[in-house]
Protein backbone atom coordinates (compact mmCIF):
# COMPACT_ATOMS: atom_id res chain seq x y z
CA UNK A 1 0.00 0.00 0.00
CA UNK A 2 1.07 3.51 -0.88
CA UNK A 3 1.54 5.84 2.19
CA UNK A 4 1.68 8.99 1.74
CA UNK A 5 2.38 11.07 4.93
CA UNK A 6 -0.06 13.97 5.16
CA UNK A 7 1.50 17.46 6.03
CA UNK A 8 -1.25 19.56 7.77
CA UNK A 9 -0.22 23.11 6.31
CA UNK A 10 -2.63 23.18 3.33
CA UNK A 11 -0.04 25.36 1.33
CA UNK A 12 2.97 22.75 1.53
CA UNK A 13 3.72 21.19 -1.97
CA UNK A 14 3.17 17.94 -0.50
CA UNK A 15 -0.29 18.52 -1.30
CA UNK A 16 0.25 18.91 -5.12
CA UNK A 17 2.89 15.94 -5.43
CA UNK A 18 1.08 13.34 -3.15
CA UNK A 19 -2.05 12.53 -5.38
CA UNK A 20 0.92 12.34 -8.37
CA UNK A 21 2.72 9.58 -6.09
CA UNK A 22 -0.58 7.63 -5.39
CA UNK A 23 -1.50 7.37 -8.81
CA UNK A 24 1.76 7.14 -10.70
CA UNK A 25 3.56 4.66 -8.46
CA UNK A 26 2.76 1.46 -8.58
CA UNK A 27 0.91 -0.58 -5.87
CA UNK A 28 3.39 -3.57 -5.37
CA UNK A 29 1.57 -5.21 -2.18
CA UNK A 30 3.94 -4.37 0.39
CA UNK A 31 4.28 -1.06 2.68
CA UNK A 32 5.57 1.64 0.98
CA UNK A 33 6.28 5.53 2.88
CA UNK A 34 6.65 8.42 1.30
CA UNK A 35 7.88 11.59 3.43
CA UNK A 36 7.92 15.45 2.09
CA UNK A 37 10.93 16.78 4.30
CA UNK A 38 11.78 16.65 7.57
CA UNK A 39 9.41 18.67 8.91
CA UNK A 40 6.47 17.87 11.10
CA UNK A 41 6.25 14.28 12.57
CA UNK A 42 8.80 13.31 9.75
CA UNK A 43 11.56 12.35 11.68
CA UNK A 44 10.15 9.87 14.23
CA UNK A 45 7.90 7.90 11.32
CA UNK A 46 11.09 7.72 9.31
CA UNK A 47 12.75 6.18 12.18
CA UNK A 48 9.91 4.05 12.65
CA UNK A 49 10.36 3.24 9.37
CA UNK A 50 13.72 2.45 9.83
CA UNK A 51 13.71 0.24 12.97
CA UNK A 52 10.59 -1.60 11.47
CA UNK A 53 12.78 -2.34 8.44
CA UNK A 54 10.43 -0.78 6.01
CA UNK A 55 10.50 0.79 2.54
CA UNK A 56 10.49 4.95 2.86
CA UNK A 57 11.20 7.65 -0.14
CA UNK A 58 11.90 11.18 0.62
CA UNK A 59 11.26 13.99 -1.33
CA UNK A 60 12.10 17.28 -1.60
CA UNK A 61 13.02 19.74 -4.27
CA UNK A 62 15.26 19.31 -7.02
CA UNK A 63 19.28 19.09 -7.44
CA UNK A 64 18.95 20.80 -10.89
CA UNK A 65 15.68 22.30 -11.63
CA UNK A 66 14.51 25.51 -11.64
CA UNK A 67 13.45 27.33 -8.59
CA UNK A 68 10.19 27.79 -6.57
CA UNK A 69 9.34 30.51 -4.71
CA UNK A 70 9.78 29.47 -1.32
CA UNK A 71 7.95 32.90 0.83
CA UNK A 72 5.54 33.52 1.80
CA UNK A 73 4.43 30.42 0.50
CA UNK A 74 5.90 27.54 -1.25
CA UNK A 75 4.62 28.26 -5.41
CA UNK A 76 5.85 25.93 -8.31
CA UNK A 77 6.62 29.17 -11.19
CA UNK A 78 6.90 26.67 -13.88
CA UNK A 79 5.61 23.31 -13.83
CA UNK A 80 7.50 21.90 -16.76
CA UNK A 81 11.05 23.01 -15.48
CA UNK A 82 10.75 22.15 -11.78
CA UNK A 83 11.87 18.82 -10.93
CA UNK A 84 11.93 17.48 -7.14
CA UNK A 85 14.40 14.84 -6.34
CA UNK A 86 12.81 11.15 -5.18
CA UNK A 87 15.68 9.26 -2.72
CA UNK A 88 15.11 5.70 -1.12
CA UNK A 89 15.92 5.38 2.33
CA UNK A 90 17.72 8.63 2.69
CA UNK A 91 17.62 12.00 2.36
CA UNK A 92 20.33 12.23 -0.62
CA UNK A 93 21.38 9.43 -2.63
CA UNK A 94 24.64 8.88 -3.60
CA UNK A 95 23.79 5.04 -4.99
CA UNK A 96 23.17 4.18 -8.36
CA UNK A 97 22.37 1.34 -11.09
CA UNK A 98 22.23 3.56 -14.16
CA UNK A 99 23.55 6.71 -15.26
CA UNK A 100 22.42 7.53 -19.36
CA UNK A 101 22.25 10.80 -20.47
CA UNK A 102 19.04 11.03 -21.50
CA UNK A 103 17.58 12.82 -18.63
CA UNK A 104 20.50 15.07 -18.07
CA UNK A 105 20.64 16.38 -21.71
CA UNK A 106 16.74 17.81 -21.48
CA UNK A 107 17.57 19.61 -18.41
CA UNK A 108 20.26 20.92 -20.27
CA UNK A 109 17.72 21.28 -23.87
CA UNK A 110 15.34 23.57 -21.01
CA UNK A 111 17.94 25.73 -19.96
CA UNK A 112 18.69 24.64 -16.57
CA UNK A 113 22.66 24.53 -15.89
CA UNK A 114 23.49 20.73 -15.55
CA UNK A 115 26.82 21.18 -17.61
CA UNK A 116 30.23 20.34 -15.86
CA UNK A 117 32.41 23.58 -17.11
CA UNK A 118 35.58 21.89 -15.37
CA UNK A 119 37.42 23.51 -12.08
CA UNK A 120 38.97 26.15 -11.45
CA UNK A 121 42.28 26.58 -10.14
CA UNK A 122 42.21 29.76 -7.90
CA UNK A 123 40.16 31.38 -4.89
CA UNK A 124 40.49 33.42 -2.07
CA UNK A 125 37.84 32.13 0.38
CA UNK A 126 36.64 28.80 2.10
CA UNK A 127 32.54 29.44 1.54
CA UNK A 128 30.99 27.35 4.72
CA UNK A 129 27.48 26.91 3.68
CA UNK A 130 25.38 24.91 7.06
CA UNK A 131 22.49 22.99 6.08
CA UNK A 132 19.23 24.28 8.15
CA UNK A 133 18.73 23.59 11.66
CA UNK A 134 16.71 20.40 10.80
CA UNK A 135 18.69 18.94 8.47
CA UNK A 136 21.76 19.41 10.44
CA UNK A 137 20.65 18.05 13.58
CA UNK A 138 19.09 15.31 11.65
CA UNK A 139 21.98 14.33 9.94
CA UNK A 140 24.55 15.38 12.36
CA UNK A 141 23.06 14.93 15.72
CA UNK A 142 24.01 18.84 16.20
CA UNK A 143 22.63 22.41 16.20
CA UNK A 144 23.59 24.62 13.23
CA UNK A 145 25.40 26.78 15.13
CA UNK A 146 27.86 23.78 16.81
CA UNK A 147 28.13 22.26 13.11
CA UNK A 148 29.55 26.06 12.02
CA UNK A 149 31.73 26.31 15.08
CA UNK A 150 33.27 22.63 15.25
CA UNK A 151 33.83 22.28 11.06
CA UNK A 152 34.95 25.83 10.98
CA UNK A 153 37.74 24.88 13.57
CA UNK A 154 38.71 21.83 11.61
CA UNK A 155 38.97 23.60 8.65
CA UNK A 156 41.46 26.26 10.26
CA UNK A 157 43.55 23.64 11.21
CA UNK A 158 44.20 23.21 7.51
CA UNK A 159 44.37 26.19 5.66
CA UNK A 160 44.80 30.35 6.33
CA UNK A 161 42.70 31.22 4.44
CA UNK A 162 39.86 33.33 4.98
CA UNK A 163 36.20 31.72 5.96
CA UNK A 164 32.89 32.72 4.77
CA UNK A 165 29.69 31.52 5.89
CA UNK A 166 26.81 31.52 4.12
CA UNK A 167 23.87 30.41 5.28
CA UNK A 168 20.43 29.93 3.95
CA UNK A 169 18.51 32.63 2.34
CA UNK A 170 15.42 33.28 4.65
CA UNK A 171 13.32 36.79 4.80
CA UNK A 172 15.03 39.25 7.04
CA UNK A 173 18.53 37.30 7.01
CA UNK A 174 22.04 39.01 5.43
CA UNK A 175 21.65 36.26 2.62
CA UNK A 176 18.09 37.47 1.84
CA UNK A 177 17.85 38.51 -1.80
CA UNK A 178 21.30 37.01 -2.61
CA UNK A 179 22.94 34.53 -5.05
CA UNK A 180 25.12 31.87 -4.35
CA UNK A 181 26.76 32.13 -7.75
CA UNK A 182 27.96 35.86 -6.06
CA UNK A 183 29.85 33.98 -3.41
CA UNK A 184 31.41 30.89 -5.08
CA UNK A 185 33.20 33.61 -7.70
CA UNK A 186 35.78 33.96 -5.59
CA UNK A 187 35.38 30.58 -3.31
CA UNK A 188 38.11 28.20 -3.21
CA UNK A 189 35.75 25.26 -2.20
CA UNK A 190 32.92 24.68 -0.51
CA UNK A 191 32.33 23.27 2.29
CA UNK A 192 28.90 21.75 4.16
CA UNK A 193 26.85 18.90 5.26
CA UNK A 194 23.95 18.44 3.41
CA UNK A 195 23.38 21.93 1.74
CA UNK A 196 22.65 21.90 -2.18
CA UNK A 197 25.22 24.43 -2.89
CA UNK A 198 27.78 21.72 -3.16
CA UNK A 199 26.22 21.06 -6.20
CA UNK A 200 26.20 24.95 -6.92
CA UNK A 201 29.71 24.82 -6.58
CA UNK A 202 30.73 22.18 -9.22
CA UNK A 203 28.56 23.70 -11.51
CA UNK A 204 30.67 26.72 -11.08
CA UNK A 205 33.95 25.29 -11.10
CA UNK A 206 34.63 25.17 -7.76
CA UNK A 207 35.41 21.81 -5.65
CA UNK A 208 33.25 20.45 -2.59
CA UNK A 209 33.54 18.83 0.65
CA UNK A 210 30.40 17.34 1.35
CA UNK A 211 29.15 15.21 4.65
CA UNK A 212 29.37 11.52 3.16
CA UNK A 213 25.43 11.34 2.55
CA UNK A 214 25.29 14.37 0.49
CA UNK A 215 24.53 13.37 -3.03
CA UNK A 216 27.75 15.34 -4.14
CA UNK A 217 30.30 13.15 -1.88
CA UNK A 218 31.28 10.74 -4.83
CA UNK A 219 33.08 13.64 -5.91
CA UNK A 220 34.04 15.47 -3.02
CA UNK A 221 36.54 15.20 -0.92
CA UNK A 222 37.35 15.19 3.22
CA UNK A 223 38.51 18.56 4.83
CA UNK A 224 42.26 17.92 6.05
CA UNK A 225 42.74 18.20 2.06
CA UNK A 226 40.98 21.74 1.82
CA UNK A 227 44.51 23.13 -0.03
CA UNK A 228 44.32 20.42 -2.27
CA UNK A 229 40.55 19.88 -2.88
CA UNK A 230 39.79 16.84 -5.02
CA UNK A 231 39.00 17.78 -8.64
CA UNK A 232 37.59 14.26 -10.63
CA UNK A 233 38.13 14.31 -14.18
CA UNK A 234 35.09 15.27 -16.52
CA UNK A 235 34.24 11.80 -17.19
CA UNK A 236 33.25 11.37 -13.18
CA UNK A 237 31.72 14.14 -12.90
CA UNK A 238 29.34 13.37 -16.04
CA UNK A 239 28.80 10.39 -14.91
CA UNK A 240 27.75 11.51 -11.73
CA UNK A 241 25.49 14.41 -13.20
CA UNK A 242 23.76 11.95 -14.76
CA UNK A 243 22.91 9.75 -11.98
CA UNK A 244 21.57 13.23 -10.25
CA UNK A 245 19.68 13.64 -13.14
CA UNK A 246 18.15 10.30 -12.94
CA UNK A 247 16.75 10.79 -9.72
CA UNK A 248 14.51 14.28 -10.03
CA UNK A 249 11.27 14.37 -11.81
CA UNK A 250 8.31 17.30 -12.59
CA UNK A 251 4.90 16.29 -11.24
CA UNK A 252 3.89 15.49 -14.48
CA UNK A 253 6.72 12.80 -14.48
CA UNK A 254 5.45 11.59 -11.07
CA UNK A 255 2.01 11.09 -12.59
CA UNK A 256 2.44 9.29 -15.36
CA UNK A 257 4.73 6.37 -13.68
CA UNK A 258 7.88 7.77 -15.52
CA UNK A 259 9.66 8.07 -12.20
CA UNK A 260 8.87 4.48 -10.79
CA UNK A 261 9.93 2.92 -13.72
CA UNK A 262 13.42 5.31 -13.71
CA UNK A 263 13.80 4.54 -10.01
CA UNK A 264 12.68 1.10 -9.94
CA UNK A 265 16.25 0.73 -12.61
CA UNK A 266 18.06 2.74 -10.66
CA UNK A 267 17.48 0.74 -7.31
CA UNK A 268 16.71 -2.50 -8.78
CA UNK A 269 19.53 -4.29 -6.68
CA UNK A 270 17.75 -3.35 -3.61
CA UNK A 271 14.56 -5.58 -4.99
Amino acid sequence: MIKTHKMAWDKCLSHQIWPAIEKGWKDEGKDVHFFWGLAANNRPDIQQCIDNGLEWWFIDTGYLSSQITRYPIPVINDYDTTYFRIIKGDIHTNKFNTTTPDRRNKLIKQGIDAEFKGWKNNGEHILLCPSSPTVTYYVNGISQQDWIQQVGEEVRKHTDRPIKIRNKPRPGNEWWGTNVKDDLKNAWCVVTNMSLAAIDGVLNMTPAFTHQKHVASLISGQHQLVERPYKPEREKVEEWLNMVANHQFTIQEIEDGLAFDTLKEQYQKDG
